[in-house]
């Protein structure tokens, strides 16, 4: 049984970086052909997809936020990480990290419980 863990601060400034980590356990995240995500639904709106890395470390990114979004991974940790810069208020929402077999979906067959963030000053 795969398991999906998201940890980081819940509280970002504007103009800040958010940063976000996923903790993997019952797999690694380099077995073929798993991509692991980003997902993240705003207050009242739906889910939205972010970016994936896939099990050969290669990166995708959703058009709307590749300029500010960069993913990474630790295998030594088997842990993968979402970096979004320059934040401002519309990037408050509930942060996902998940497991799926294809890349641009929102509907993973893991997902972590999601973490509450939200941009303020």
């Amino acid at each position: 049984q795969v398991q999906l863990q998201e940890s980081g601060p819940g509280l970002v400034k504007p103009s800040q970086t958010l940063s976000l980590t996923c903790t993997v356990s019952g797999g690694s995240i380099t077995t073929n052909y798993y991509y692991w995500s980003w997902i993240r639904q705003p207050p009242g709106k739906g889910l939205e997809w972010m970016g994936a890395i896939a099990y050969s470390g290669s990166t995708y990114y959703s058009p709307s936020l590749k300029s500010r979004t960069s993913i990474s991974r630790d295998t030594s940790k088997n842990q993968f990480t979402l970096q979004l810069s320059s934040v401002t208020p519309e990037d408050t929402a509930v942060y996902f990290c998940a497991r799926a077999r294809v890349i641009r979906t929102t509907q993973p067959d893991y997902w972590g419980q999601g973490t509450q963030v939200i941009v303020s000053s």
